[in-house]
């Protein structure tokens, strides 16, 4: 129903705007009696064959939600119910922002893929812990957290910390971003020694806790091997838990969209489709040359259940979605599961 009639429908509408509309909505029918278990019958798969164990936590299922749609945790409950083992928010930021101008968000459905230069718009990381703390359900949550666009990168730490230990409480693993292209000089940050600096700064703060939390670091898919060296020297050395490869890409290649439509969109990072292979690639390589302790979430172009099953084969322990949720629906979720199932 969601691709022969609610998709067509959405799709002549502003992007951003179609967002925040299926969000209300989403939130809206929720509170209907038997929302929740019409929800879990339609989307809902359990089986202990799909259950995993990570970081010392229990996944229901290996399909989770990658940040950027719910920046702000406000559909954690709703999301939950969707089938999702896992829902990760933000990215989130100290002091909330506004993002960068509209429009920021375009589809190109002839490559089943979006645009998108939102710029951590956010509420800030104080808002997003107040719902956290209301929330209902207990899906696992990972907390997403960046920097704001004013902190210049020789502050960036500062803003890291804020956010981690505002979320300590509330989450249950941690996403270092710094491979969004979306926040001027934000991707300088992945360069060797100021990325060394700050996660063993951060692994410093996390040991000082009552309990460590698993930090994981999200990396873009523009790195060279050169680079991915580097990131796999590092993540051994801040001994993170593991990575999420990957972000959206800057890269135009390929695409069936007309240039002179790409250029009218101008700059923003790349998902859907176009990224399925680069990720791939990505995993492949990352699970080659790590070691087992260090996991991988696979996250880029999963738009069909046959997707996800590619990245979990490459090396990935869990996987996300975002572009192909939008494109799928929440079907994608109990495909993915269902065909784990069969296998």
């Amino acid at each position: 129903m969601y691709k022969s009639l609610l998709r067509p429908l959405l799709f002549k509408l502003d992007p951003e705007k179609v967002h925040y509309l299926t969000t209300d909505a989403l939130q809206t029918v929720y509170k209907l009696p038997l929302a929740k278990t019409i929800s879990n019958s339609m989307f809902g798969v359990q089986s202990p064959k799909l259950e995993r164990e990570l970081f010392g936590l229990k996944f229901p299922n290996p399909v989770g939600l990658a940040a950027g749609f719910d920046k702000d945790a406000k559909l954690i409950d709703e999301l939950g119910n969707l089938g999702f083992g896992f829902i990760e928010i933000g990215t989130l930021t100290p002091k909330g922002q506004e993002g960068n101008p509209k429009p920021r968000l375009f589809r190109l459905p002839e490559d089943q893929a979006i645009i998108n230069r939102m710029g951590f718009n956010n509420e800030g990381v104080d808002a997003a812990v107040a719902r956290l703390r209301a929330r209902k359900s207990n899906v696992i949550v990972g907390g997403n957290i960046g920097k704001n666009k004013v902190t210049p990168n020789e502050d960036a730490l500062n803003d890291y910390l804020y956010c981690f230990k505002a979320l300590y409480d509330v989450v249950d693993y941690f996403v270092v971003n710094v491979s969004s292209p979306n926040t001027p000089d934000l991707r300088a940050l992945q360069e060797k020694e100021p990325l060394q600096q700050l996660l063993l700064a951060l692994q410093e703060q996390n040991s000082k806790m009552p309990k460590p939390k698993p930090l994981l670091l999200k990396i873009a898919p523009d790195l060279n091997d050169a680079q991915l060296n580097d990131i796999i020297e590092i993540a051994q050395e801040a001994n993170l838990s593991g990575i999420i490869a990957t972000n959206t890409t800057i890269s135009r290649d390929g695409l069936h969209a007309s240039a002179q439509k790409v250029q009218e969109i101008g700059a923003g990072g790349l998902s859907g489709k176009p990224l399925t292979q680069r990720s791939t690639e990505i995993i492949r390589y990352l699970r080659q040359r790590l070691p087992q302790t260090i996991k991988l979430i696979g996250v880029g172009g999963i738009m069909t259940a046959e997707d996800a099953l590619e990245k979990l084969d490459a090396g990935a322990d869990l996987v996300q979605l975002y572009t192909g949720f939008i494109y799928e629906g929440p079907s994608l979720i109990s495909q993915i599961n269902k065909k784990l199932l069969a296998r």
